[in-house]
């Protein structure tokens, strides 16, 4: 075990790095950069830019390199924990990230705990109960869920949230707390408010993880050991929880790679529907205006996430499921 860590993390080094270059390279595709971008914002207003002011900008942000240089600076910028200045905030990226992660955090982890509390024991019910009315009744709703795009449900219950329960779901709290200290009101308005991207966010994944659950369990169920062991005697709820539940769980234990980024990035089109103060809006309004800094170390910083979830999420599987091993085959 010690030995496969060792070399997965050690693997992680070379994988980080061509992630860079592949991030670095997509954020420089488009023509131009964040100082072209912010000129013809000023001329397209009727202001003026002299050349001289363009050339002295260019100087300060440091696009007058030529990519490679801006590529070693950033990433080693990185590799000493700095993330870069962002341009269009004028401030480091950490403090700009900062602001918004703690909201994203809350989102995700509330949204989660959604996902598997709904699940699970719908997912169980499902394959233990194949084709009755209750599995018919489920696997419909599980369809919609699948069917039903995010950004359309989160219009359907915005409007809900305003006409029968008064609340405006144009944030995650009433507008005057917004930079404000945390207090108990400001609390109580983020959960008036939390439900609706919470059921947003998390229908599409609470129904395919039905659909996952539901499958590997009724593979699991159809198999010779589960047979005998109820040939034996064994109690069925004692069968399905010690043997083919615990075979079936391979999904939210793999699920727990995605777990780290989604906790960060969030649910880009729902938040910037729902207009949510939370890392996804800002990423994307980053990428339009070409911030190359705050959207490349913030793709960086979601991309070691996924690694080290990945990670965590192989070693899970190896201790819950014994049919995987982490080395391989040893010559006899």
């Amino acid at each position: 075990m010690l030995r496969y860590i060792v070399r997965r993390v050690l693997m992680m080094i070379p994988t980080l790095l061509v992630i860079s270059v592949l991030v670095f390279t997509i954020i420089q595709l488009p023509p131009g950069d964040y100082l072209t971008t912010m000129v013809n914002e000023l001329q397209s207003q009727g202001e003026n830019v002299s050349q001289e002011r363009i050339a002295y900008l260019r100087e300060e942000y440091g696009l007058d390199r030529n990519p490679v240089e801006q590529y070693l600076y950033w990433v080693g910028g990185l590799l000493q924990g700095d993330l870069g200045h962002s341009f269009e905030h004028d401030k480091p990226v950490s403090e700009v990230v900062g602001d918004r992660m703690f909201m994203t955090m809350v989102v995700a982890f509330v949204t989660t705990l959604f996902v598997y509390v709904m699940s699970f024991p719908i997912g169980v019910y499902s394959a233990v109960r194949q084709y009755s009315a209750g599995d018919f009744a489920l696997s419909f709703l599980g369809f919609i869920g699948l069917a039903t795009p995010n950004f359309l449900l989160a219009l359907i219950l915005m409007y809900l949230a305003k006409a029968y329960f008064g609340t405006d779901i144009g944030g995650l709290m009433d507008a005057r707390y917004i930079d404000q200290p945390w207090t108990w009101g400001k609390a109580m308005s983020v959960l008036e408010h939390l439900w609706v991207p919470v059921i947003v966010i998390g229908t599409a994944g609470t129904a395919g993880m039905i659909r996952r659950l539901r499958a590997n369990l009724l593979d699991e169920l159809h198999k010779q050991y589960v047979v005998t062991a109820k040939a034996k005697g064994l109690a069925p709820g004692k069968v399905l929880v010690k043997y083919p539940l615990r075979m079936a769980l391979n999904p939210f234990i793999a699920d727990i790679g995605n777990l780290l980024p989604e906790m960060i990035s969030g649910a880009v089109i729902v938040s910037v529907v729902l207009g949510l103060e939370t890392t996804g809006p800002m990423l994307l309004k980053a990428l339009q205006s070409q911030d190359m800094y705050l959207a490349g170390s913030f793709l960086m910083f979601i991309s070691l996430l996924t690694v080290v979830g990945t990670l965590i999420s192989d070693l899970a599987l190896a201790v819950l499921d014994p049919r995987i091993r982490l080395e391989g085959g040893r010559k006899r």
